[in-house]
């Protein structure tokens, strides 16, 4: 799923400002993935074309769609797509203040996604954790604990270090029964 920024935005669409004009765009982005994919898959909001994006702007519509849409364990998994550099200084700035993060990557002209890359700072553990999950490709807490040390960590530990990635947007969940896998976000499902 793709969705283009600059075209949500009343007015101006290469300068997204404004914690107002941000909820209005978040009620748009809400609508516009309504309609839920039956399997996970990245949604991309593409800030093409977009030369400023502020802080509060950001704010409003990246991090409270993110948010909203994981935390209701939707199969859409938000990337910012395309950010130029002073939209991303504005997303640095916003993921800094939050201590949060956030996936990033740029779009080919086909919508295949290049280049991905986190912005801000995952805790050493969760670095860790997510490192496994692109080495391995397809895991779960018990592979993990088993292979890396079961005297160090509790299986727990790896549940919730994979739960908090998934919540970030960062690895996508795969319900299988009662278990939990996870794969890197833009593996093949």
């Amino acid at each position: 799923m793709h969705i283009e920024m600059k075209e949500l935005v009343d007015g101006n669409p290469e300068v997204l400002a404004g914690a107002i004009n941000g909820r209005n765009v978040f009620t748009k982005l809400i609508q516009k993935s309504a309609d839920e994919p039956s399997t996970p898959q990245p949604l991309f909001l593409d800030f093409n074309g977009v030369e400023v994006a502020t802080t509060s702007f950001l704010r409003e519509t990246v991090l409270a769609f993110r948010d909203t849409v994981r935390r209701h364990r939707s199969n859409l998994y938000p990337v910012i797509a395309n950010a130029g550099p002073l939209v991303e200084e504005e997303l640095k700035v916003l993921v800094a203040s939050h201590k949060d993060v956030l996936m990033l990557c740029v779009l080919d002209q086909d919508g295949h996604p290049h280049h991905p890359q986190i912005l801000g700072d995952l805790d050493p553990k969760q670095k860790f954790t997510f490192d496994l999950v692109q080495q391995r490709g397809l895991t779960d807490a018990t592979q993990l604990w088993r292979d890396n040390g079961p005297n160090e960590t509790v299986k727990t530990a790896w549940n919730n270090r994979l739960a908090a990635l998934a919540n970030l947007g960062l690895v996508v969940e795969l319900s299988e029964g009662r278990t939990k896998r996870y794969r890197p976000l833009f593996a093949e499902s």
